[in-house]
C-alpha cells in the first residue's frame, strides 16, 4: 500500500505540468512610436582651461594658478555668477625623459621625471546666449590656452521630455487602434509599457579652437534642440 501512495504522489506533478503545457498562449500586439518636440536652447556650457608645463611642479602650479585667477576675474567682469563656474578637471602629469637605446643585456633603469604638466579645465554655464562669443573671446585673451568646445541645453528640459512622451504615447495608441481594426482583433488590455528619451543637440564643432583665432571672429549659432521620446506598448489581443 505504501508503494502505491508513493507512485500516486510522484504522478501528480506530471499531470499538472501536462495541464500547464496545454494552456493557450496570450496573443499580443506590440507597437512603438516616437515623439519629437523641437525647442530653442536657453543655456550654453563652455569648456576651456589652461595647461602649464615646467621642470618644477611648484612652478607649474603657481603659473597655472596665476593665469586662472585672471580668467576668473574676467568672468566676474562679464557678470558670470560663481555658481555657474565649475572646475571639471584638474590633473598633474609627470613628464618622463625618453628612453635611450640600451643594449639588451643592460638592466632597465627607473624612468626619470624631467617636468610636469598641470591642467585645469573649467565649465561655465551661460544663460545669456548673446554673451557666448564674448565669453570665449575674453577667457582666451585672459590666458586660457585650451578650448574644449561648447554644448547647448534647456533649463526646463524635463517639461519638454514629458511633452515628447505624451506625443509618442498618443501616436502608439493610434497605431495600435488602426492595426487592430485592420487585423479584425480587439485590444483587450495593455500588458507592458516601455519608454525612453534623448536630446538631439545641434551639430556644434567640439574640436579644439586654434588659439590664434579669437572667438569674436567666429559667429556662434545656437540652432535648435530636438527632444525625442519613444514609447512601446504591448497589448493583449482577442478575436472580435
Amino acid at each position: 500500500m505504501r508503494s502505491l501512495w508513493l507512485l500516486i504522489l510522484l504522478a501528480v506533478p506530471v499531470v499538472t505540468l501536462a495541464h500547464d503545457e496545454t494552456t493557450p498562449a496570450t496573443s499580443t500586439l506590440t507597437v512603438s512610436e516616437t515623439g519629437i518636440v523641437p525647442h530653442a536652447p536657453d543655456t550654453a556650457f563652455v569648456m576651456f582651461g589652461l595647461e602649464t608645463a615646467s621642470k618644477s611642479l611648484a612652478d607649474a602650479q603657481k603659473r597655472n594658478s596665476t593665469v586662472m585667477s585672471k580668467v576668473m576675474d574676467r568672468l566676474r567682469d562679464l557678470q558670470i555668477e560663481k555658481e555657474r563656474i565649475q572646475t571639471s578637471s584638474f590633473t598633474v602629469s609627470p613628464q618622463y625623459r625618453p628612453p635611450s637605446n640600451r643594449p639588451t643585456d643592460v638592466s632597465p633603469t627607473s624612468p626619470e621625471i624631467i617636468g610636469y604638466v598641470v591642467s585645469n579645465m573649467v565649465t561655465v554655464e551661460i544663460r545669456a546666449l548673446d554673451k557666448v562669443g564674448t565669453v570665449i573671446e575674453e577667457v582666451l585673451k585672459a590666458g586660457a590656452n585650451s578650448f574644449q568646445g561648447l554644448h547647448w541645453g534647456l533649463r526646463e528640459e524635463q517639461a519638454v521630455r514629458l511633452s515628447a512622451l505624451k506625443q509618442a504615447a498618443a501616436k502608439a495608441r493610434e497605431k495600435a487602434s488602426v492595426l487592430s481594426e485592420t487585423l479584425h482583433v480587439k485590444l483587450a488590455r495593455i500588458l507592458s509599457v516601455t519608454e525612453g528619451s534623448q536630446v538631439v543637440r545641434p551639430g556644434v564643432a567640439m574640436a579644439r579652437m586654434a588659439m590664434e583665432t579669437t572667438a569674436g571672429d567666429t559667429p556662434i549659432a545656437s540652432g535648435e534642440l530636438k527632444i525625442e521620446a519613444t514609447v512601446t506598448l504591448v497589448y493583449e489581443i482577442v478575436p472580435k
